[in-house]
């Protein structure tokens, strides 16, 4: 293996990495979601707090465009379903396929 595929193979782990990320993160600011909507915890802890803000910061750029798209139903939020459904597409269908391109494209495979 060359250099070109290590440093491809580098750049298609953490693409995998950070799609990994992103899913555990709107996982968890749907639990969350569903915390604070039953009273369980709320707001005024200073922590729990934080922790909402980053997760909303960091899952927002993907949720936004498609709550914009998708109504909610009945009073729930179905986006993270979609989002969570479209980034697992991209790891299982895409990706593979990508890589072994951008493999192809430096003589590698």
């Amino acid at each position: 293996m060359g250099i070109g595929a290590g440093v491809i193979g580098f750049i298609f782990f953490l693409i995998g990495a950070l799609l990994q990320l992103l899913l555990f993160a709107i996982i968890a600011n749907a639990i969350l979601s569903w915390l604070f909507a039953f009273d369980v915890i709320n707001y005024r802890n200073r922590f729990v707090a934080q922790v909402a803000e980053f997760l909303d910061r960091f899952t927002g750029p993907v949720l936004a465009p498609l709550r914009r798209i998708i109504p909610p139903l009945g009073g729930m939020d179905l986006t993270p379903i979609v989002a969570l459904l479209i980034i697992q597409g991209v790891q299982g269908y895409l990706l593979p396929p990508l890589h072994v391109a951008a493999l192809g494209l430096v003589g590698a495979y």
